[in-house]
């Protein structure tokens, strides 16, 4: 599949995507990102989730964050999939559009910048 392909929404060339949603730059989601995600909740403490909506360029992902700070971003198959995922582990979910993210979040990310070099 080409790039222009994925931009008009088709799986294949001249083949139209089945879930009628238009397409995406980005992939979809996999088993992998799930697995990661379940990996998160139980190896951190106190983690939410912050569900952030398809776009253009990427498919719906949602944002864990951990009590300390510590985050991870994976995709998902939209917002259902982030409340039934919130709800097999026991966390709860946000929409990153209306709550915003934790300061903790931010707080992390500046401590745990790479080193920039000159």
């Amino acid at each position: 599949m080409g790039l222009f392909d994925r931009l008009r929404g088709r799986s294949r060339p001249g083949r139209a995507r089945d879930d009628g949603r238009r397409g995406t730059l980005d992939r979809g989601s996999q088993r992998t990102d799930l697995r990661h995600l379940e990996q998160f909740v139980a190896s951190r403490r106190g983690v939410e989730g912050y569900v952030e909506p398809r776009t253009a360029v990427t498919e719906t992902t949602i944002v864990l964050v951990a009590a300390d700070g510590e985050w991870t971003r994976r995709r998902i198959d939209g917002p259902d999939v982030a409340r039934k995922l919130s709800r097999d582990l026991s966390i709860p979910v946000y929409d990153a559009q209306v709550t915003g993210y934790p300061q903790r979040m931010r707080d992390w990310s500046k401590d745990h910048r790479p080193p920039t070099t000159r």
